[in-house]
């Protein structure tokens, strides 16, 4: 029935939360692209080293932990402006929608049937035909989506995502809330084969989300990191493949931060 937190530490008021400017957070290059609409990706394999990430501290920790940790040999990475509606109240984004903003990154029960483009199919396909909160790896209950009346410094929880390409599969989510980002990182529970072809071993993929407030506009960072089994021609299409689902998920947030600075 339990949900496994670790709460270390909450946030009780506005005055520690603080926005950064753009140049504080990307390269200059990256802000014109951005600013133009445009979404600024990159795809590497062999030794891959990640290009986009923000500058925070915080952030760059976790990563250099997952590379210590994982040693992939794919990474995909994606950088998204969200341009805050009418609606939000101040250029720095206030407790009560952070909080949202929050929650509903906890809805995972919202990623069931969202789409992405399929590369090899040239058509657009369900990621996600179900996804549900889970009481834990073992006994797999579904949950209803948690809430939180204000954010925990850290918490984890699991859930269970039937994805077509990867199959019915178990996955950690563990979140991080600090004053100028919010960070959530999907781990693989379950080995992922994609059709009768093993793809990536027990906990060697991280799907990771970072979002940062900067001013009129939220910077969402997206990262996908894997250790895949060496088999010709699958490191590309895997690699192909993050890429497009990271797309699937930055328009998911989107319509997720929609309802978060809505009135």
């Amino acid at each position: 029935m339990k949900i496994k937190t670790v709460l270390l530490l909450f946030v009780f008021t506005v005055q520690g939360l603080f926005s950064a400017s753009l140049e504080e957070l990307t390269t200059a290059d990256n802000i014109v692209l951005l600013l133009s609409g445009s979404t600024v990706s990159e795809a590497q394999f062999k030794k891959p080293q990640p290009k986009l990430v923000p500058y925070s501290d915080f952030l760059r920790r976790q990563i250099a932990g997952i590379q210590e940790d994982l040693n992939p040999n794919i990474i995909a990475e994606s950088l998204y402006l969200y341009k805050k509606p009418y609606a939000a109240e101040e250029s720095a984004w206030t407790e009560a929608e952070r909080t949202k903003l929050y929650n509903t990154t906890l809805a995972l029960s919202t990623l069931s049937g969202i789409q992405y483009y399929s590369a090899s199919r040239k058509t657009m396909r369900t990621f996600y035909e179900t996804s549900s909160v889970i009481d834990g790896p073992d006994k797999k209950k579904p949950l209803g989506d948690p809430v939180y009346p204000v954010p925990p410094a850290e918490l984890t929880i699991y859930a269970r995502q039937k994805d077509l390409t990867f199959g019915d599969n178990i996955y950690r989510y563990d979140y991080f809330a600090r004053n100028e980002c919010l960070v959530f990182i999907q781990q693989n529970i379950t080995r992922l084969t994609a059709g009768i072809i093993p793809a990536i071993g027990k906990n060697n993929l991280r799907s990771l989300v970072a979002v940062f407030d900067a001013e009129d506009y939220l910077l969402i960072y997206a990262v996908s990191m894997a250790k895949s089994f060496s088999l010709p021609g699958l490191e590309e299409r895997i690699s192909q493949s993050f890429s497009n689902r990271a797309g699937a998920i930055l328009m998911w947030f989107t319509f997720q931060a929609d309802k978060a600075f809505s009135k």
